[in-house]
């Protein structure tokens, strides 16, 4: 999974990607500090994974990936050339979903290129700047299929057609993701990467005092998440300099710095799981001497095209799958005592795969 953070200039952008992927970032108070989009790597924390990891002790253990990428601040006219991000945008058109960090606190010696905190306002530019690149490549998108349809193909028309509709909506301010378009059109559409279309995570930013003294109660919060229940968003509250300070204690000193702040999870945590939700991902396990491993996959994966994930001859040739869910082989405490209570399953191709399979593949090629 892969996930682009955008946000206007000093609203805690990188702070935020420094605590969640420990990469360093430069941050600082003043805009553009970051000029070079920052790519970081985190994997997503898994209990059952070191469960496995303590019962097979296999020579490699590989954890599910989140790649973040950062990009410049963007500002009022990044589409048209102002500002510096407007040149990483196309880093974050290969991302899976945008995380938009926006400002939730006041704070007169943290300079802020509009001149002052208004959330809704800062998200409005944001969008504007996002959906304005994404017409010049849809425009672009059009003048292509025109001259491929010439001849009168029908396929290449009626795709002018589906990107002229969208052209409409996205002049009308509205972002690509909410479009109305049929199954067939949005599947066309998809093949764009266009970033308005990518579903948003908004990072409510807010200020220690506010964060810790309860972000209901904060009325930018509260804004943001009003806006994100009409745009089909979600909303993440958090603390990046609050984030930033867990990031640097030592492992064993970190849940004793969140059960001091009335914290249950880090910011990185919350965020892993917003996003597999928002994105309706899942993970499946396989375990064995020579790896444990978790692989992420849309809800709604059978059984065949999971296997894929691991090697395409798993697909191609697709016999069977062992599952056995994880609650029920943590209990057994052995595989070996789960096949003999009968908690293994043997399924075939229709079957959907749940969060937190152990799966053992059968295939022949």
């Amino acid at each position: 999974m892969k996930l682009g953070i955008v946000g206007l200039p000093n609203v805690g952008k990188s702070t935020l990607f420094n605590a969640i992927t420990n990469a360093g970032a430069e941050s600082a108070n003043y805009p553009f500090c970051t000029i070079d989009p920052n790519v970081g790597v985190v994997t997503v924390p898994d209990d059952r994974l070191d469960f496995l990891r303590d019962m097979y002790a296999p020579r490699k253990y590989t954890p599910a990936v989140i790649e973040f990428v950062d990009i410049a601040g963007l500002v009022r006219g990044a589409s048209r050339g102002e500002g510096l991000g407007n040149k990483f945008l196309s880093n974050i058109r290969m991302t899976d979903a945008v995380v938009h960090v926006v400002r939730c606190f006041d704070d007169p010696d943290v300079v802020h290129v509009e001149g002052g905190a208004d959330p809704l306002r800062d998200i409005e530019i944001i969008s504007l700047e996002l959906i304005l690149a994404d017409m010049e490549m849809v425009e672009r998108r059009i003048d292509k299929a025109k001259k491929a349809g010439k001849g009168g193909d029908r396929k290449f028309l009626r795709e002018a057609e589906v990107f002229e509709g969208l052209l409409g909506h996205l002049n009308n301010g509205k972002p690509a993701r909410s479009y109305g378009g049929s199954q067939e059109d949005m599947e066309l559409i998809a093949t764009s990467e266009l970033i308005s279309l990518k579903p948003v995570i908004y990072a409510a930013n807010m200020d220690e005092e506010s964060f810790s003294t309860g972000y209901e109660q904060n009325d930018y919060y509260q804004a943001v998440k009003a806006y994100a229940d009409i745009d089909g968003s979600q909303v993440l509250p958090i603390c990046a300099k609050t984030e930033q300070e867990i990031a640097e204690l030592p492992d064993e000193d970190k849940l004793l710095f969140l059960d001091e702040l009335g914290i249950n999870e880090s910011g990185l945590d919350r965020l892993i799981k917003c996003s597999y939700s928002l994105l309706g991902l899942i993970s499946f396990l396989t375990a064995g001497s020579d790896e444990v491993r978790a692989w992420t996959i849309r809800k709604g994966t059978k059984a065949p095209q999971a296997a894929g994930k691991i090697h395409s001859d798993f697909e191609r040739g697709f016999i069977r799958a062992e599952v056995v869910a994880f609650d029920d082989l943590k209990s057994a405490g052995t595989m070996a005592a789960a096949r003999e209570r009968g908690l293994i399953r043997s399924e075939g191709k229709e079957y959907v795969m749940k969060d937190g399979d152990v799966v053992t593949y059968r295939f022949n090629v």
